[in-house]
């Protein structure tokens, strides 16, 4: 079975420990993969200081860098097929959206923050006069020293490129920790930046699971930032943490998000389009619109339309191109799942379909479970608060809009949210009032490289994409110099010597 080093330093380097991966199609062990001891991570903590504080990277002119992350992008697309099929295996996406989504889009990520990173880069001048001095501010940008790069294991490679790809354009050096369920593809990278030719040290790539290394990592003075995307949870202990040595955080936290559907939507379209905003990743999102509220006036079509198309998801191994629907990523996330079905159940919610675990036989050796729709569901239930992360919605009616909207903001959490109308204007306004970072009109899950996303309240605080993602990753300098037309500053008078 082959075995996946770590990357230090520039190296490839097994360790003495070593586990093995799950396939969560099959529940088979798929590869193995080396596991980082404390002097792993003391040894990439050192050598990626070390890269900030004496090497060429933070140095470089900023064509140079644009240049090398032009390759790890171009990289990533010459090795596209190989990196779709680890992607699948490892993580349980199905082929075509590791193929179509994940990969190409990781690529792009990389792509777009080279060529951008001299306009987001570029310093800024103000012309500052007071009664009696002059000064101009010169306001710079430099990248923030040593970033930790914490990835969770439903978007393994194309979150770890979001982060990466900002980092290293921004001229810091990285430390990436991927989630121990699914670290292959960000060790595939790790051959790929090799192969780019980056000076040693800025790139590490590490593998361990969270408790044995997040507090070793995140509480270190060596590292200038974390960024983190993961469960609430976790991230209490990461801010925690954190606090020890005092750093820039970017927190993305999970969501409770929600869908409003309006009754002047074609119903067929909003449905499709829904069905993804659901089920993708098998509801493997964050940002999964697990909570739909619809108009009264169209209720009962939707939701018959809706439960029709959903008991036709095809389910799957991942691998299989036909698959809609592929596993959950383990048997412990499946009964976490079922737990949240069953405690609906007991609270009220009727189940309308799914709710349990696949009874296909060609499927029992994998962690599949049956797409499932609920319905009245109560505001306070625990399914209605808390993030499920599976396949998994509540459909619930609305007599008015003021009312969906209280509903759509009846959470802890405030990522993102839709709205689905013919009327453009009442859209805006919806969207105006409610409560989340990001809020889609008549669509789903469009992530743009030039658009920032990033969420509210209990789904943490900072940004990813964009140039306002990408200056999360720098920090901003106010150099001051006096231009008083004497060439005296007022500050020489005040003792009056």
């Amino acid at each position: 079975m082959h075995i996946y080093p770590l990357y230090i330093n520039g190296e490839f380097k097994e360790t003495q420990t070593s586990q093995d991966v799950i396939n969560p199609s099959s529940g088979e062990a798929l590869a193995q993969v080396s596991v980082a001891r404390a002097n792993d991570i003391d040894l990439a903590l050192a050598c990626a200081r070390d890269a900030f504080d004496h090497g060429e990277w933070p140095r470089l002119p900023l064509a140079k860098r644009k240049e090398f992350i032009l390759k790890i992008s171009q990289g990533i697309l010459e090795n596209a097929a190989e990196l779709s099929r680890l992607e699948s295996e490892n993580a349980g996406k199905p082929i075509k959206e590791t193929t179509f989504m994940d990969v190409p889009s990781s690529a792009k990520s990389f792509e777009h923050f080279a060529q951008n990173l001299e306009k987001y880069l570029a310093s800024e001048s103000l012309e500052i006069s007071q009664e009696a001095s002059q000064a101009e501010a010169h306001l710079v940008r430099e990248p923030r020293g040593v970033v930790v790069l914490i990835v969770p294991w439903n978007y393994p490679l194309l979150i770890a490129a979001w982060k990466m790809s900002q980092a290293l354009a921004a001229g810091n050096t990285v430390i990436l920790k991927p989630s121990s369920l699914t670290p292959l593809t960000a060790l595939a990278l790790a051959k790929i930046i090799h192969s780019a030719g980056l000076p040693k040290g800025v790139v590490n790539i590490i593998n361990a699971s969270g408790d044995t290394v997040g507090e070793a990592l995140c509480s270190d003075k060596r590292a200038d930032m974390v960024s983190f995307t993961g469960s609430n949870e976790v991230g209490k202990k990461i801010i925690q943490y954190s606090a020890k040595s005092v750093k820039k955080l970017t927190m993305e936290l999970g969501g409770k998000s929600a869908a409003i559907v309006l009754k002047d939507v074609d119903i067929g379209t909003t449905v499709n389009s829904l069905l993804c905003a659901v089920f993708l990743n098998q509801g493997q999102m964050c940002t999964a619109m697990s909570r739909i509220f619809i108009d009264q006036a169209i209720y009962e079509k939707f939701t018959s339309e809706f439960i029709e198309k959903v008991k036709r998801i095809k389910l799957g191994p991942a691998l299989d191109f036909e698959t809609q629907m592929g596993p959950l990523i383990s048997d412990t996330q499946r009964k976490k799942v079922l737990a949240f079905v069953e405690k609906a159940r007991a609270e009220g919610a009727k189940v309308l379909c799914g709710g349990k675990i696949s009874a296909d036989p060609k499927l029992k050796s994998g962690f599949f479970f049956e797409p499932t729709v609920l319905t009245g569901v109560s505001k306070d239930a625990q399914i209605f608060q808390e993030e499920v992360f599976g396949p998994v919605v509540c459909l619930a009616k609305f007599s008015h809009i003021q009312e969906a909207i209280d509903l759509a903001n009846a959470s802890n959490f405030g990522l993102a949210a839709s709205v689905w109308s013919s009327d453009a204007k009442v859209s805006q306004e919806i969207a105006a009032k409610i409560n989340s970072g990001t809020c889609w009109i008549n669509t789903y899950g469009m992530f743009y490289n030039e658009a920032p996303y990033g969420g509210f309240k209990q789904s943490g605080f900072g940004k990813e994409l964009g140039k306002e993602g990408f200056l999360e990753y720098t920090r901003l300098k106010n150099i001051i110099q006096d231009k008083s037309s004497d060439a005296k500053p007022i500050v020489s008078y005040w003792y009056g010597f």
